[in-house]
């Protein structure tokens, strides 16, 4: 059983959810506004395992409240958003978030998410955690920490894993459902425009100009490729 903070201000849809998930096992905490969230968070300090945040709140809105829990946790955190733009996925993850669902969210595959999510927190330090080394890059697997010529690189988990996940296949292409299985831990509820945002957003962090990679190479029609180590 995880225990969810749902941060939602429509009070029916908040309701909806909280009784189907809770039926599927989890226990759920509502917060009606990022404030209320944040309150939560880090004020009452709830023993949460995952958030689960409406883009489209009142006041201060859903890519707000991500940076600034971000900021202070690496708490599990999927965007609830009305539009499945491209623009938002890099919104989304810009800003922090570990996936998103778009709404109306079907119970069963936020269900499905947050069991990956778990499953993902147990595994993030397992045998394969240690140092690895890819031209300038060295990657802390086991402390989550990535540097470049020394110096840290602010990375959120899902990109962490992400370029481990690169890191430990070198010279390999990895299909779009390969990182989705192997990094967020989806199958078929997996939506590849997320890999293709945290590749953008990796890129953007590790290479000298992202727009003409020559760490992380497309490989058109399979996938991706990281020429290493």
């Amino acid at each position: 059983m995880s225990r969810i903070l749902l941060v939602e201000d429509d009070a029916v849809l908040a309701e909806a959810l909280t009784l189907a998930l809770k039926a599927l096992g989890h226990d759920v905490v509502v917060a009606p506004t990022g404030e209320r969230a944040l309150e939560a968070l880090f004020t009452d300090r709830l023993d949460l395992e995952v958030v689960l945040l409406d883009v489209m709140l009142p006041g201060m809105d859903g890519f707000e409240v991500c940076r600034r829990i971000r900021a202070r946790s690496r708490l599990p955190l999927v965007l609830l958003t009305a539009r499945g733009d491209p623009i938002d996925i890099v919104a989304g993850l810009e800003c922090g978030a570990d996936d998103y669902v778009v709404k109306p969210a079907e119970p069963r595959v936020l269900d499905a998410r947050i069991k990956a999510i778990g499953r993902r927190a147990v595994t993030a330090h397992g045998p394969s955690a240690g140092l690895l080394r890819v031209g300038r890059l060295e990657i802390d697997a086991g402390a989550m920490s990535v540097t470049r010529d020394g110096v840290e690189l602010a990375l959120t988990a899902t990109e962490i894993r992400l370029l481990v996940e690169f890191a430990e296949h070198p010279n390999q292409v990895l299909s779009r459902q390969t990182l989705l299985k192997r990094v967020w831990d989806y199958g078929y509820v997996g939506d590849s425009r997320i890999v293709d945002a945290a590749v953008a957003r990796l890129r953007a962090k590790i290479e000298d100009d992202a727009a003409n990679p020559v760490v992380l190479k497309t490989v058109r029609g399979l996938g991706y490729r990281l020429v290493g180590p």
